[in-house]
């Protein structure tokens, strides 16, 4: 029988605790080290309060389980790396589930294509072309407004934080006056682990508390959504909040859990990695001023742009599948049952995938980055995403003559949904 390849305690310490995210060449360095000795490696007894599991940092064996759904599976253990008693008090609220939300993330097949179809063709570009206007008009106004606040600015206060989550909200027919109430639930669901983001005073609070903090955000999500539905069943419009509403599966409406659950993904997971990508673009433009001067020049690079800062940040940096069957992978022995933790950090830098890719490179091709995931658990909205930051930086491009940084850049405290969450910059208006 193979040897398993197991992590040794300090390095297994480190790739679950969310400082270690927050220092990103030390992370990357990190990762490169453990990707050396093999792709696929096991992280077990590095504490008492989680699960053992394998860490994938390959882009090709990360890859593989993304594409392969029957044979790694969303359920039934949580798809997001989790404490035990996160995971017991989960079980607990939802009768048995290890999900607190039911959603597409947490769905597999057959279900989750019904599911997912729901709302596909509302989120392919010849669809999106319909709000495009919109969108741009959101994009202009955002820039409008930095150029105001500036010359000295936060990025991601002022631009790449509010604008993906002006755009989410306006899709899902949430009034502009409600966008911080969604903020707030946002943060209290992915960025509990940053003392920063989380809006509450984490710090002091043990594990179950922080647990039932998220679980109160869910509640009040369900709550808010519960509102939209009916509006949206009395009063449908095009939007893709009426579409939900109005779903219908093997011929029967959504269930309460399972609707809720659509509207939850769509709303917190929309701006949050959108945002990031935003910021981690912008942050490369102003330590490079060829590059944006490139860019500025000549608008064909947006597209390169938009999708190296897409795998540079990889704000997913991780999800969690199961193992249906005992299998192979990266010439490890995986049985079945075990846990394993695609990390989409490790595999956008892996050098047999991209050359130099520590490097922000808008000309990189091809630049074929799992960020989105693959197979049929890609992400529904990347096409939205791509729309939104190219919108943003034309009108940013057609505002702004220079940027430079202006202090310190600080990365969120997160192991899930990461990034930028300062990006202070001198702009000098074009």
């Amino acid at each position: 029988m193979a040897t398993i390849l197991t992590l040794d305690a300090e390095n297994g310490r480190a790739v679950i605790d969310p400082k270690s995210y927050a220092n990103w060449d030390g992370l990357l360095d990190r990762f490169d080290m453990i990707r050396s000795q093999s792709p696929v490696i096991r992280v077990e007894g590095v504490d008492e309060v989680h699960r053992p599991f394998w860490l994938v940092t390959g882009y090709d064996e990360v890859m593989q389980v993304s594409k392969d759904n029957a044979g790694y599976l969303n359920n039934p253990q949580t798809v997001v790396f989790s404490l035990n008693e996160g995971i017991a008090f989960a079980k607990s609220m939802t009768g048995g589930s290890e999900h607190m939300v039911a959603s597409l993330v947490t769905f597999d097949a057959p279900i989750h294509m019904k599911y997912r179809k729901l709302t596909q063709e509302w989120f392919m570009p010849k669809n999106l072309k319909t709000i495009e206007a919109e969108i741009r008009d959101l994009a202009q106004r955002t820039a409008d407004r930095m150029i105001q606040a500036g010359p000295e600015i936060d990025f991601v206060k002022q631009v790449s934080g509010p604008y993906p989550l002006h755009v989410v909200m306006q899709i899902l027919g949430v009034p502009e006056a409600d966008e911080p109430r969604m903020m707030m639930l946002t943060q209290q669901m992915f960025g509990g682990q940053d003392d920063d983001l989380n809006q509450s005073p984490m710090a002091g609070m043990t594990a179950e508390q922080i647990t039932q903090l998220v679980a109160g955000a869910v509640k009040d999500f369900e709550s808010y959504f519960a509102g939209i539905t009916a509006e949206k069943r009395a009063n449908p419009t095009k939007d893709v909040a009426s579409t939900i509403a109005n779903a219908l599966v093997d011929g029967e409406p959504l269930n309460d859990r399972d609707m809720m659950g659509y509207f939850i993904i769509l709303a917190a997971a929309g701006h949050d990695t959108t945002s990031a990508s935003t910021a981690g673009a912008m942050q490369a433009l102003a330590s490079d001023p060829e590059q944006f001067a490139r860019v500025r020049a000549d608008r064909s690079l947006l597209p390169g742009i938009v999708e190296e800062a897409i795998r540079w940040t990889s704000p997913v940096q991780h999800f969690m599948r199961t193992a249906a069957e005992d299998c192979e992978l990266g010439g490890q022995k995986i049985a079945k049952g075990d846990w394993l933790m695609i990390n989409y950090i490790a595999a956008n830098h892996d050098p047999k995938q991209f050359d130099d890719p520590r490097r922000f490179d808008a000309g990189r091709s091809p630049n074929r980055h799992v960020a989105f995931g693959a197979g049929a658990h890609q992400c529904l909205g990347l096409h939205l995403a791509r729309l939104e930051m190219r919108l943003l930086f034309e009108a940013l491009l057609d505002r702004i003559e220079a940027v430079e940084p202006a202090g310190e850049a600080r990365r969120a405290t997160s192991t899930f949904v990461g990034g930028l969450k300062t990006l202070p910059l001198k702009i000098t208006p074009a």
